[in-house]
């Protein structure tokens, strides 16, 4: 059970179920029927539409011989995942005092705020407002934003002239 778990830990556990059918050369019409499900609730699971319940999840299990708790663990596990992946979109400097129009170039409701903050902390430094800079010293850190700035390996654009010698 631990290596099925370790191995698969954070994906639908329907996928999980899919896969195993599929070794097992079941289809998932005749698995639902032997288990009692009605087959369209299967085949959500396997396309992970549909979560799984812990009463379905003892039932597969005793049908495909797995260890009790493997599928609902599975269930946990995606759970969790996908609360991170909630609670990292709420992680986000607040977005009424930064202009959309600093990030041209890009939709600001899809920038990965924590793995993008050497681009954005520059952007907003760059080209950003009073108001727009404090929120970023409130939201990184003051010592995060000196640590980029520091390494700011971006130099202004100029325009290179050559120098004519006359003779």
């Amino acid at each position: 059970m631990n290596t099925l778990i370790e191995k698969y830990k954070g994906i639908h556990p329907g996928i999980v179920l899919n896969r195993l059918l599929d070794k097992k050369h079941i289809s998932q019409r005749p698995f639902a029927l032997m288990i009692g499900e009605y087959p369209q609730t299967i085949n959500a699971i396997t396309k992970g539409r549909r979560k799984l319940n812990t009463a379905l999840a003892l039932k597969i299990e005793k049908q495909l011989e797995l260890q009790e708790g493997t599928l609902a663990i599975l269930q946990t596990y995606f759970d969790i995942e996908e609360e991170k992946q909630k609670a990292s979109l709420f992680n986000t400097p607040n977005l009424s005092i930064i202009r959309k129009s600093l990030f041209w170039d890009t939709d600001i409701n899809k920038i990965d705020w924590d793995k993008q903050y050497k681009a954005v902390i520059q952007r907003v430094f760059e080209r950003g407002n009073e108001m727009e800079k404090n929120e970023m010293e409130r939201f990184y850190g003051k010592s995060t934003i000196s640590n980029v700035l520091a390494h700011n390996k971006r130099q202004p654009y100029t325009i290179n002239r050559r120098n004519k010698q006359t003779s």
